[in-house]
């Protein structure tokens, strides 16, 4: 049992050096005081930015890094979200996908893995 997440949410990426905040649009979602997300809230307008990246994987952190003869220069983050967050509910479904959860991640393009820290909501829980 999780706790679905919402338009607020606090986002982590392990190779980020800053939380972002989830930006869940609200055409077609279910709203109670904020619209709900589902497991393909992943475009670059749902995940913001987290500061700066520090994945040699990001060509801008590896070119950086090179000019700075191999000392670690991060740049500014900018997520690339290879597939949907997983796993999502298996009861709940938001426009047709399953429902966001907080214990669900999604991983960047970078390498780095995308977690909730905080749901956005706290009240509704998926049973």
């Amino acid at each position: 049992m999780g706790i679905q997440v919402a338009a607020g949410a606090t986002l982590m990426c392990t190779f980020g050096v800053a939380p972002s905040t989830l930006v869940v649009l609200p055409k077609n979602k279910v709203m109670a005081t904020t619209p709900a997300a589902n497991v393909m809230d992943i475009l670059p307008a749902n995940i913001p930015p987290f500061g700066m990246c520090q994945s040699m994987s990001n060509p801008t952190v590896a070119a950086a890094t090179a000019a700075m003869m191999g000392a670690l220069t991060p740049m500014p983050c900018m997520p690339l979200v290879a597939g949907p967050w997983a796993p999502g509910s298996t009861k709940v479904f938001i426009a047709g996908s399953p429902a966001l959860e907080n214990g669900s991640q999604c991983k960047c393009m970078w390498g780095g893995a995308i977690t909730v820290s905080v749901a956005g909501q706290t009240k509704v829980q998926v049973k």
